[in-house]
């Protein structure tokens, strides 16, 4: 199959999407495939480029050139709908690559719409997130998880994110797409049970299947650079943290459970240290730098445990499958996708988002009983067999070749139920 992948940022930009996308492109390319990434343009990054089997076009779109619109310079994120250059440069990679089938897996999305019908293309979309109804994509409103949209409170709640302006047109552009994308995609994907609950795919007629995300079928044996020592890391035991040092992923609720702890190994924070996080740390936790994917993959082995105390819905931590892929235990929280990943009391802990008490208590049983903590890794480590590239990407493969056998044909709703109900995982 020819296959274009659409998303907003593609390595060396990293985050677990841009992970995500890379892995599926380069497993696609490994199974025969020809392989196609249209990403932004970044300021110093060349237009066109080969990543191994996988060819990546970078596209300039009007939006970033207003770099003030922008936080980040690298990361100046697709608009919620289409963008002229945008459209006019994905027009140029079909041309180019003469794609079978378009997998999208943002925004970008917004940008080929306009242009779906004339190639007549099969668009598959994978909701990493909980965009298609929350203009914010994280479903958190005043630290809670939101019960759902709602223009007045939509508007205030993006307003107070991005600001009144760039806010009302974040969400007005959202629902618009929004509402375009249910017409026109033909299969989406959602990455966990809360998302397709939550983005409201459950309930409807639409076409989808959840599919988890995934982690290459080598995670666990990624080799640290000896250019990368870690001298930073605790030489004896300690408990482990790799994300945003932010408040929905649970960072408040962790230090607090921590801090409750007696004679406890040292907590260590592996992330990006935002602006909401605590200003200060307790004794006996340390705060690390990000660091290359190798580094923290190296930094699980060494640990004790993982905590992933997440507040927010988390649609798919790949964090979780990280840590289970290296052999180790996970205590996680009760909400999004955490708990298709984490068995409670089999692959590891589960307790309840926001519970200090719960999460110290998980955290010195793990400490009381090394035995449990072994048996909980391995079996994780059993787990996440069905969770590597190996298992999931025929999964993705067997979507499109669905959605390419039907040729981009309107199906009536009644034979996509019974497409969904006999393969929805």
């Amino acid at each position: 199959m020819r296959i274009l992948l659409l998303s907003q940022f593609y390595p060396p930009i990293v985050g677990g999407e841009e992970r995500h996308v890379r892995n599926l492109a380069a497993a696609l390319a490994e199974r025969g495939n020809q392989v196609a990434v249209a990403t932004l343009w970044y300021p110093g990054a060349e237009k066109f480029e080969r990543d191994g089997a996988v060819t990546v076009y970078r596209l300039r779109g009007t939006l970033q050139r207003l770099s003030w619109l922008f936080a980040e310079s690298e990361r100046r994120h697709a608009p919620p709908f289409p963008d002229p250059e945008l459209v006019l440069g994905l027009r140029r990679v079909i041309a180019n690559e003469q794609p079978d089938v378009v997998h999208a897996h943002n925004w970008l999305v917004a940008s080929f719409l306009p242009i779906k019908r004339h190639y007549r293309l099969p668009l598959v979309v994978t909701m990493h997130d909980y965009g298609l109804t929350c203009p914010k994509k994280n479903l958190v409103r005043n630290g809670a998880l939101c019960t759902g949209p709602g223009l007045a409170k939509c508007l205030s709640c993006t307003a107070s994110h991005y600001g009144l302006v760039k806010g009302a047109v974040t969400m007005i552009g959202n629902m618009a797409s929004g509402a375009w994308l249910r017409r026109t995609a033909d299969m989406f994907i959602t990455v966990s049970r809360a998302v397709a609950q939550h983005t409201g795919l459950a309930r409807s007629r639409l076409p989808f299947e959840v599919i988890h995300n995934f982690v290459p079928n080598d995670v666990g044996e990624a080799k640290v650079s000896a250019d990368h020592p870690q001298p930073d890391l605790p030489d004896g035991n300690y408990i482990l943290f790799v994300g945003d040092v932010t408040q929905p992923k649970g960072i408040g609720v962790l230090l607090k459970a921590y801090e409750s702890l007696n004679g406890a190994p040292p907590l260590v924070l592996i992330g990006r240290w935002c602006s909401d996080a605590p200003q200060q740390l307790p004794p006996n936790v340390r705060l690390l730098a990000p660091r290359p994917h190798a580094a923290v993959m190296q930094a699980w082995r060494r640990c004790l445990f993982g905590v992933v105390p997440s507040t927010g819905p988390e649609p798919c931590a790949t964090v979780v499958m990280e840590a289970m892929a290296c052999g180790k235990a996970v205590i996680g929280t009760d909400i999004g996708g955490t708990p298709d990943l984490v068995d409670d009391g089999a692959t590891g802990l589960v307790v309840p988002p926001g519970d200090s008490e719960a999460l110290a208590n998980a955290m010195k049983l793990l400490l009381a009983r090394p035995d449990l903590c072994a048996d909980l890794g391995a079996a994780g480590l059993a787990r996440v067999e069905m969770l590597k590239a190996r298992s999931i990407v025929p999964q993705i493969e067997s979507v499109y070749e669905h959605v390419i056998r039907t040729n981009t044909q309107l199906v009536a709703p009644a034979r996509w139920a019974t497409f969904v109900s006999g393969r929805r995982r």
